[in-house]
């Protein structure tokens, strides 16, 4: 615990070796990585090591209650991936609770010795993290999100008084503020991290274009744009070119993108670009940046749609054009009966009309050792009740969800599909998708019910973007697909983490294939126990 003042107030939070963000992790493409977590805190703890792939290595991921147990207070656990194939940049982020809002930080791949860019190698690099400050201690305001049955207002997110204001943290923290010194005529990339909790973010530097060239940690051919969208988990690589009037002072902003009409701060969280060896005359403003307004729907689709895998010789799209499981997820929220609650009824959120029931023994090793009344393998391919998903929804329907913790099987190395269907159940907002364990391609999205017809005729299955987290637009669809080539339990959730909290989970369990390069292997000795 590290006592921290941040907005005029101070608090104690879960820092990693005191520091917040905490420490950033460098390596090079197809490392082995050793670290050693130990819990100094109240807590259980447990860290996800967010985009990596984790090839038979599960037990390193490290979702609570999905692939371990946390780590109990006064213990700690070794975890130990390769970062096999992959470069770029990634995070890392507590995986239990909230304790995220605090415990995150930055995973650097650098490309194996003497492999370049598939760009021109900037002038220098700096990792941006953007998150959420919050007055209150997010452990406390958990209780106050699970109990919630506001059902018939807009205010589905945990109100104003102490929802968190956005923070953008540039590291290093530089003439004891933040600030992005630069050289003029240099260019730079900027590793861009969202590590906010519920909070999307607009992202853009006043009278400067930035050119990405990657997200979550796989490159993309070069898009100029002014203003990037990124979601809580994706990251984001721009080149940023020094090319401004260099006696000008310039605002980096961050602001949230909200399209639903709920509450959230909206303020904007902001730190300058300035010209190293300029002198800036005291008398001269901060040019400042025009930014979107928070629900501006069509600059966040722009932005999506604009995103294409690179597709190289050296780093090809390997697109599945065949498909061996067809699955179509709906998400959104529900209501259940509560007669402890006020209104006699608790939010909740699931898949398919299941919320998911976090168990009490890690599913990991329950698949592994065959543990039996831990999770069920029937968890539904399509919603068992079809209806108009994104029309508004009258009252007389029943807003209730089943319960289960239940699991989609998977053979090694399937093709699979999913339609993630947003609904207007309730409310209809977009719905950040983490999948655990894999990459996938975003080969579709549209607003408005899929059309199973006519919708996949429009699929791009030549270069789409490839990534491991995606935004499900409120009011639509987007169409994923992926090889189950990893064998293990993978959670995929929404990374809204209120929205997890709610039950907006499930996991896929994917079965060896032959042989030991094809098999999950066994767990570490000192595997945290429940």
């Amino acid at each position: 615990m590290t006592n921290t003042t941040k907005l005029c107030s101070s608090k104690p939070i879960v820092t990693v070796n005191g520091q917040f963000p905490g420490p950033t992790i460098v390596a090079r493409e197809d490392d082995t990585v050793l670290i050693k977590v130990v819990n100094h805190v109240k807590y259980n703890v447990s860290i996800h090591w967010h985009g990596v792939r984790q090839l038979r290595t599960g037990w390193a991921d490290g979702p609570a209650y999905i692939t371990q147990c946390p780590i109990q207070p006064r213990q700690n656990y070794l975890y130990n991936f390769t970062l096999t194939g992959q470069r770029g940049t990634l995070w890392w982020h507590a995986h239990i609770l909230w304790l995220r809002a605090t415990v995150h930080g930055a995973i650097v791949i650098l490309p194996k010795l003497g492999v370049p860019y598939p760009f021109p190698k900037p002038y220098k690099e700096k990792t941006i993290v953007l998150g959420e400050w919050w007055k209150s201690d997010v452990e406390q305001l958990i209780n106050e999100a699970t109990k919630m049955e506001q059902l018939l207002t807009p205010l589905m997110h945990i109100p104003s008084m102490v929802t968190p204001a956005p923070s953008l943290i540039v590291l290093p923290k530089l003439y004891g503020g933040y600030g992005l010194p630069v050289r003029p005529g240099k260019t730079y990339m900027l590793r861009i991290i969202n590590a906010a909790l519920n909070e999307e973010l607009f992202f853009k530097i006043a009278g400067h274009k930035l050119t990405v060239v990657e997200v979550d940690a796989v490159y993309t051919k070069p898009y100029k744009t002014d203003t990037v969208l990124i979601a809580p988990g994706q990251t984001t690589n721009v080149l940023l070119t020094a090319n401004a009037n260099t006696g000008s002072k310039y605002m980096v902003a961050a602001t949230t993108f909200m399209d639903a009409p709920i509450s959230f701060d909206n303020v904007t969280a902001t730190a300058t670009l300035h010209y190293i060896g300029h002198t800036v005359s005291s008398s001269k403003k901060t040019v400042l940046a025009s930014l979107p307004q928070p629900n501006a729907t069509l600059v966040s689709s722009k932005f999506i749609k604009s995103l294409r895998s690179l597709n190289s010789r050296e780093y090809p799209a390997k697109v599945p054009t065949t498909v061996d499981h067809s699955l179509f997820f709906t998400v959104g929220l529900g209501a259940n009966p509560c007669p402890s609650c006020n209104n006699g009824i608790r939010l909740v959120a699931g898949i398919n009309n299941v919320t998911f029931t976090m168990p009490e023994t890690a599913l990991l090793q329950a698949h592994y050792f065959n543990i039996s009344h831990v999770f069920t393998d029937d968890f539904p391919a399509k919603p068992s009740n079809p209806y108009n998903y994104t029309a508004p929804v009258d009252q007389s329907v029943n807003a209730a969800t089943m319960t289960g913790t239940k699991l989609y099987r998977l053979p090694y190395n399937a093709t699979v599909q999913i339609i993630l269907q947003n609904t207007a159940m309730i409310l209809s907002e977009n719905h950040p998708f983490h999948l655990h364990g894999f990459n996938f391609f975003e080969v579709g999205r549209g607003l408005g019910n899929f059309n199973p017809e006519k919708d996949p005729k429009r699929f791009n299955l030549v270069d789409p973007v490839e990534r491991n987290t995606v935004g499900v637009p409120a009011g639509g669809w987007t169409a994923i697909r992926f090889i189950a080539d990893n064998p293990g339990v993978w959670f995929m959730h929404c990374h809204l983490e209120i929205h997890t909290t709610w039950g907006l989970k499930m996991a896929f369990v994917v079965d060896n294939g032959h042989g030991p390069d094809q098999s999950l292997l066994p767990p570490p000795a000192d595997l945290p126990k429940c």
